[in-house]
C-alpha cells in the first residue's frame, strides 16, 4: 500500500537536459549523421528538419547531456533540497553519484520522479555509463524483477493501470492545489536559457521547484498533510 511506505526512505529528484550542442550546425559530423536518422524516425510533419527539430535532442541521452539533477528527502519536519549542477556533466554526475551511494543506495531506499520510470531514471543510468562512471545499484535494473526495482513515479501512480493515460505535473499540482513549478519557466525553455541567457542558476530553481512539486504530489496521494515552504531547506 502506498501510505505505508515510509516517506524518509523516497530521494525525490528532477533532472534538466539539453542537447549536447549550441545547435544543429555545431554538432560533430559523425553525430549529425546519426541525428539525421533519429530526426526521421521522430518528425511529425514534412516541415520537420533535423536542423528544426535539434533542441529536442536533449531528451535523448545519446545525444543530450545532464546540466541540473536536484533531489529531496525528508528529516523530521523538513523537506530538504541540494542541486547538483554545473557546466561539466562528468562532475555533476560524480558529485551526484557520491551523495547517492552514501545515503540512499540501499535496499529499503526509493527513487520518485514524475515520468522518472520513462525518462528521469534512464537518462541517469546511460549518461553515468557515457561518462564511464561507477553506476549506483539502486539505479542499475539489470535482471530485477518488477517488485525489485526501487523506484516510484508519481505519474504512472497516477495511471492505476490506464497506460495510455498521460498527466503532466502541472495538471497534477492544479488537480491537487499545490503551487505550479511552472510560474517562471518551462521543460520547453531549458535550451534557450542555458544556451542563449546562460543561467543556470534560473533552471536550478526550476529543478527544486519541480522536486517539491513531486514531494507535494506524492503526500496527497498518501493522503498526508502538505508541506509548508517553511518547511523547506535549500542546502548550496
Amino acid at each position: 500500500m502506498l501510505r505505508d511506505i515510509p516517506i524518509e526512505n523516497i530521494l525525490f529528484l528532477d533532472i534538466e537536459t539539453i542537447p549536447a550542442s549550441p545547435s544543429y550546425a555545431e554538432v560533430p559530423e559523425l553525430f549529425k549523421k546519426l541525428w539525421n536518422k533519429k530526426a526521421e524516425n521522430i518528425k511529425r510533419s514534412e516541415e520537420d528538419t533535423p536542423e528544426t527539430l535539434y533542441p529536442r535532442a536533449g531528451i535523448y541521452a545519446e545525444f543530450g547531456r545532464i546540466i541540473c539533477i536536484s533531489a529531496g528527502y525528508f528529516r523530521g519536519n523538513e523537506f530538504r533540497l541540494k542541486s547538483f549542477y554545473g557546466e561539466d556533466e562528468n562532475d555533476v554526475l560524480k558529485r551526484f553519484c557520491k551523495m547517492l551511494t552514501s545515503h540512499f543506495n540501499f535496499t529499503d531506499k526509493l527513487l520518485c520522479a514524475h515520468n522518472g520510470k520513462e525518462f528521469d531514471f534512464p537518462f541517469l543510468a546511460r549518461r553515468i555509463l557515457i561518462n564511464g562512471l561507477p553506476l549506483p545499484s539502486i539505479l542499475d535494473t539489470a535482471g530485477r524483477k518488477p517488485w525489485e526495482v526501487q523506484h516510484l513515479d508519481t505519474m504512472e501512480l497516477w495511471k492505476f493501470g490506464d497506460y495510455k493515460h498521460f498527466t503532466s505535473l502541472e495538471l497534477l499540482a492544479a488537480v491537487f492545489d499545490i503551487p505550479t513549478p511552472k510560474d517562471d519557466i518551462s521543460g520547453a525553455d531549458i535550451h534557450r536559457v542555458y544556451w542563449e541567457e546562460h543561467d543556470l542558476e534560473r533552471i536550478r530553481t526550476y529543478c527544486q521547484k519541480d522536486v517539491l512539486t513531486i514531494a507535494r504530489l506524492f503526500l496527497a496521494y498518501q493522503q498526508q498533510p502538505g508541506i509548508g515552504d517553511e518547511q523547506v531547506i535549500v542546502i548550496e
